[in-house]
């Protein structure tokens, strides 16, 4: 495709919005002319960075960062690549970690300083864990679960038949190096035999075959049996009080409209995690409603579709960037924004906090239960406009 093809595009999707939007500028005015090298193909995935809606203002902080733009980190049984604050700064609290694992593929046993807590975006999983009372947890998690290990808890992951599978981990700290993990391997690796022929009362030759180095991710065959399976795992101590998996793939939606949906899933629903979520699904031209979050900073990831957003930092300062498949979103704790999706299918992401609890404050719930006298000698929109509005949140538009 050459330049002008490209450039005509870049203008088409900037112009590819709500039928009911208003139309886009031409910007082929001598003061928005650009002569000089260009990267065309990137212009035309972001619009509203090319040319940001006149809303915008000021200089905000880039909160994009893209998953095709992390190093893939290839093994036998796998890959592995993250976004953290080393990537995307602003990130200070969130970081995120795409893998891969072929059918017999495992992540090996470890644990983190941090708390993981993941979604399976396709095919299934066994995963394994062992809680401080020596308690087990073995189970099968497919596209849609979830799972929550606990900070220091040691846990391993292996990809199921047909094939393998694929899903993003969350970890509650920005700076989070998913090479940087506790592992069975490298640790007995680094610790004398003679020290881990006294700890298991067994002869050193029982250690020649450890590898000499992390294992991380690696091929193997499949899994036995699960009920096998959990039943030699709690043996002597037995299963987990609370489990570490939670079923969202059959969880009812939390508010459904004729824009879209949200599940929300947080420490009510599933008591273990330290780390809540919202699923969202936006229908085309569907919008998350204008809103912010009092309690956390907001990690987003998108799973499919393509969306845009504003975020509003103060002091008069607004910036809007797009988003697609494998992105990554942040948005710092109490700024204002929205999604809108802005393609021609559902548009699907996370929403990502560091607290136990999900919290949110909707721009129309807010203007609802303020007196409307005094929001209209703000506003000027008109008593009828603030009378009509929901007395409910929204969550997802319209109604």
């Amino acid at each position: 495709m050459d330049s002008a093809a490209l450039t005509a595009a870049a203008l088409t999707m900037m112009g590819d919005r709500r039928a009911d939007a208003q139309p886009p500028a031409s910007h082929t005015a001598p003061n928005e002319t650009d002569p000089g090298p260009q990267n065309l193909p990137l212009a035309a995935e972001n619009p509203d960075s090319e040319w940001s809606p006149p809303t915008d203002s000021g200089t905000v902080k880039p909160f994009k960062y893209s998953f095709a733009l992390a190093r893939k980190r290839v093994l036998s049984g796998g890959w592995t690549r993250q976004v953290t604050a080393r990537e995307l700064p602003v990130s200070t609290t969130i970081a995120g970690v795409e893998m891969r694992l072929t059918a017999g593929g495992v992540r090996e046993l470890h644990w983190h300083v941090e708390g993981e807590w993941a979604i399976m975006l396709n095919g299934n999983a066994r995963i394994t864990a062992v809680d401080q009372e020596g308690k087990s947890f073995v189970s099968d998690v497919s596209q849609g679960d979830l799972w929550l290990f606990p900070p220091g808890i040691p846990h391993s992951i292996q990809g199921l038949g047909p094939d393998g599978c694929r899903f993003l981990l969350v970890f509650d700290d920005g700076n989070f190096d998913e090479f940087h993990t506790f592992l069975i391997t490298d640790w007995l690796s680094h610790t004398p035999q003679e020290i881990l022929a006294k700890n298991f009362n067994v002869p050193q030759s029982n250690f020649d075959k450890v590898p000499k180095k992390e294992l991380f991710i690696f091929q193997a065959g499949l899994p036995g049996d699960l009920k096998a399976e959990q039943a030699q795992g709690a043996e002597g101590t037995g299963s987990v009080p609370r489990r570490f998996d939670f079923k969202a793939s059959t969880m009812k939606p939390t508010k459904v409209t004729r824009g879209g949906e949200v599940k929300i899933i947080d420490s009510k629903i599933f008591p273990v995690t330290p780390i809540s979520a919202a699923i969202v699904t936006l229908k085309p031209g569907g919008l998350r409603e204008l809103h912010w979050h009092p309690n956390a900073d907001e990690w987003q990831y998108y799973i499919t579709g393509k969306g845009r957003m504003t975020v509003f930092a103060a002091g008069s300062t607004a910036r809007t960037m797009d988003f697609e498949e494998g992105d990554v979103g942040y948005i710092p704790i109490s700024n204002p924004h929205y999604i809108e999706n802005t393609g021609d299918s559902d548009l699907v992401f996370l929403e990502m906090f560091k607290t136990s609890e999900y919290r949110d404050i909707s721009l129309a719930e807010w203007m609802a239960h303020t007196p409307h006298l005094l929001m209209n000698q703000h506003l000027g929109v008109g008593m009828s406009m603030l009378d009509s509005i929901p007395k409910q949140e929204m969550v997802v538009t319209p109604v």
